[in-house]
């Protein structure tokens, strides 16, 4: 693990408390950079979230889903966790904080962009650091490709469909051209570049070329993250100064979240006696988010400046250290799994 993974929480903590004091001494800059969009896609964050998105798709392999066949308790938990459990309750989990708990604290507006931020994190699952805890975990890193390989494919086709679903229960209006059209920005067009990518450096199946390609890309996927973040605060920079509880309202539903599905996964883990090799990527690839996607649809669809998009960064926030916690204990309960 390199050292902008394993301090990426400090390096978005630090762009944050940039972005909110660049936003506080110069509005009119990030006024501008605001009014740059096109189809209610900001065109400067689409340029960052394409860094991000890029190279990520260029490590999955579609030639793995051929394996598709081994192991199959493995995928079939991580699709079930994917797409049957965690979205429906993280919107169940929001729902009932911000409509609940916190809607003293939070007015109904800004609850129901809380929610569709968690909602749009929930509907997104882990795609690029996935890679990092299953090695991490000591998994099997070939299966973990074809999971993360076969949740790309179903994420093209059920990202919008379910996430407008959930968006709709919740009494957001869903603007079904711009939803749409996020994904197929965010997802479809950087999956066929990274696929098309990943075909030409690799012809020799020697993963030379690719790898150093990949080493190149990964500062700027950083680069990306850091950049949209410190943009992203420094849009919400005045909100977050007169509400600063904001940041920690959300965080708490999202930490449930995340130790909840892990648990709930580990458990079913170890009732399927899966090996540990492929119980923990699975888990991890089930709890963890593709939070590049979360942030660029909430932009897109409910603008810089919205609750949404403020939530899905705070998962960016959150996911790192909790994320790493939970590849302490998957480490440490290794002989729980044959």
């Amino acid at each position: 693990m390199g050292l902008f993974e394993r301090y990426l929480s400090v390096w978005v903590a630090l762009a944050i408390l940039a972005g909110m004091a660049a936003g506080m001494l110069v509005p009119g800059v990030f006024e501008t950079i605001a009014a740059f969009e096109y189809a209610h896609v900001n065109l400067v964050i689409a340029v960052l979230i394409w860094l991000m998105i890029y190279p990520i798709m260029v490590q999955v392999d579609f030639s793995s889903i051929k394996d598709v066949g081994k192991k199959p308790k493995g995928l079939i938990l991580t699709l079930v966790i994917n797409w049957l459990i965690k979205p429906f309750s993280m919107a169940l989990l929001g729902w009932l904080f911000f409509k609940g708990l916190f809607a003293d604290w939070v007015d109904p507006q800004t609850a129901s962009e809380y929610i569709a931020g968690m909602i749009l994190l929930g509907v997104a699952p882990c795609t690029a650091m996935v890679f990092i805890w299953s090695q991490l975990t000591k998994g099997d890193a070939n299966y973990t490709l074809v999971q993360v390989s076969i949740n790309d494919v179903i994420m093209i086709f059920a990202f919008a469909p379910i996430a407008g679903l959930l968006l709709g229960v919740t009494d957001i209006t869903v603007p079904w051209d711009t939803l749409l059209l996020s994904v197929v920005l965010y997802v479809v067009i950087p999956l066929v570049a990274g696929a098309l990518t990943r075909n030409k450096l690799d012809k020799a199946d020697d993963h030379s070329r690719l790898n150093h390609f990949l080493a190149a890309m990964k500062p700027w996927s950083i680069v990306g993250l850091l950049a949209t973040v410190f943009l992203l605060f420094g849009f919400q920079s005045e909100t977050i100064i007169e509400k600063p509880q904001a940041i920690v309202l959300i965080a708490i539903p999202l930490l449930i979240q995340t130790y909840g599905i892990f648990a709930i996964a580990y458990l079913l883990a170890r009732q399927l006696k899966l090996p540990h090799n492929v119980a923990a990527p699975a888990c991890m690839i089930g709890t963890s988010n593709f939070f590049e996607l979360a942030v660029a649809v909430a932009i897109s669809v409910f603008g810089l400046h919205s609750g949404a998009a403020l939530a899905t960064v705070v998962g960016v926030l959150v996911e790192v250290p909790v994320m790493l916690s939970l590849v302490w204990f998957a480490n440490r309960t290794r002989h729980w799994f044959a």
